[in-house]
């Protein structure tokens, strides 16, 4: 077991993570990032031997390995607070434990995948898991693509699939044209973004459309998308969808941040709810990378002591924040995306459980109660976002360890504490005195 210690800990590589590492690396305290991909980068600078990393990815990350200060541990990954101001972590390596003074959550956002009938068959991916596939290498020279669901992403991974070879023979957008006009015409505010869009403008595009069904024997071979009033087909070789982002939580939870909107709630220096925590990225809010380089700079800062350095970036946050809201309003989701699915469509593909088997529960506790929903692979990161969307239920509170561990790694956890309801530290019985429960009363943690 390793047992590293620091003054600023940053959990997430990503762009936010790198510009905090920067920043804070000026105070010449000790920082460690931590990461689960093998290179820094997150998801939006993900790197990989079909990849031509931007510019300012390459600037970041060769700053950020010029410090003397500054340690990165990639392909980990964090499985429970394991002490006041400590994280137990993982990787192929071994297991340890990592002491800080502050603590900085860069940990970024994931798709939302709705289900809907064919959903799980071979050749049908998250539109972001495609891109990271071709980045990762995949050729699809000659293949037929259809990209469906909702937000900016879709233009960039199209751009993605004709780079590696493939034809996007649809391009299909939920939101009305109406709001996307509206969006477009407002651009000019970030000239950037107009250059971007211009780059990535695609002419299979078509506003008010969604995927309803894939169909195919041993794997995907058509869909079904429907186009304003109708209904069309199209032969397929794949299809690659999305509907947005939702902002990864589950570790600022455990640590008792207040959450709001289903983001990390911050102060206006990136300050969470709790002392010496901050946050920044796409898990306080879904905002580009453009917006999460400016929190992660402000975040850097205010955690080592640098303030001035901190507000004078506010206002370039402020920019990128007009620019998010702009985003959020265009791309709200059609309400009709909650019926795509049947009772016997699969919410949980990795167990096998469909729609039909939760229909009586009122929560992701109930349904992991008379299912075995979350239990899988992706231990809820798809079904349980899914179901939340779908059925508006509360976000469930995250349990120990975060992921599957090693009983080596499980071991170092600390010992029992009092429960104080929030399902956060091992419940063992009579070992723990819960104040949930009275004594004859059954856990619910």
């Amino acid at each position: 077991m390793n047992n590293l210690q620091c003054e600023v800990l940053i959990i997430g590589a990503g762009p936010a993570g790198l510009s905090a590492a920067l920043a804070a690396g000026e105070s010449r305290q000790r920082i460690v990032m931590l990461d689960d991909n093998p290179r820094p980068g997150g998801q939006i600078w993900r790197d990989g031997p079909a990849v031509a990393l931007p510019a300012i990815a390459l600037r970041y990350r060769q700053a950020v390995n010029a410090l003397d200060n500054f340690t990165l541990l990639s392909a980990t990954k964090v499985v429970a607070q394991s002490g006041p101001q400590q994280l137990l972590y993982e990787n192929a390596q071994g297991c340890g434990t990592i002491d800080y003074q502050r603590l900085i959550l860069c940990c970024g956002a994931r798709e939302l995948l709705l289900p809907f009938p064919g959903w799980t068959l071979p050749g049908v991916t998250g539109a972001g898991g495609l891109q990271a596939q071709i980045k990762n290498g995949l050729s699809l020279q000659g293949e037929r693509i259809v990209i469906a669901g909702s937000g900016p992403l879709l233009l960039a991974v199209a751009d993605s699939v004709t780079k590696a070879g493939g034809k996007v023979i649809l391009l299909a957008e939920q939101a009305p044209m109406k709001r996307l006009a509206s969006f477009a015409s407002g651009l000019w505010h970030w000239p950037a973004k107009v250059r971007q869009s211009l780059r990535l403008i695609n002419r299979r595009y078509r506003p008010n459309s969604y995927v309803v069904e894939a169909l195919g024997e041993q794997r995907l071979s058509t869909v079904r998308i429907q186009q304003g009033d109708q209904v069309r087909t199209f032969a397929c070789d794949r299809l690659a969808y999305g509907f947005g982002l939702v902002a990864n939580i589950e570790l600022a939870m455990l640590l008792g941040c207040r959450i709001e909107n289903a983001a990390i709630t911050v102060d206006a220096l990136q300050q969470t709810s709790v002392t010496n925590l901050y946050a920044a990225g796409e898990c306080t809010g879904v905002g580009g990378s453009e917006l999460a380089l400016a929190e992660g700079a402000i975040a850097g800062y205010a955690a080592s002591g640098n303030i001035v350095r901190a507000q004078a970036l506010l206002a370039k946050r402020s920019v990128w924040q007009r620019f998010a809201s702009a985003v959020s309003q265009t791309f709200i989701l059609n309400p009709t995306l909650k019926n795509l699915g049947a009772a016997d469509t699969f919410l949980c593909r990795c167990e096998d459980v469909t729609l039909g088997e939760i229909d009586a529960a009122t929560d992701w506790a109930a349904a992991k109660l008379h299912s075995r929903c979350g239990m899988g692979a992706c231990q809820g990161k798809i079904c349980a976002t899914a179901a939340r969307h779908l059925f508006d239920w509360p976000i469930p509170q995250p349990r120990v360890p975060l992921i599957p561990a090693r009983l080596e790694t499980l071991a170092l956890i600390g010992p029992l504490q009092k429960c104080e309801g929030g399902g956060t530290v091992p419940c063992s019985g009579a070992e723990v005195i819960c104040d949930r429960v009275d004594a004859e009363e059954e856990c619910p943690n």
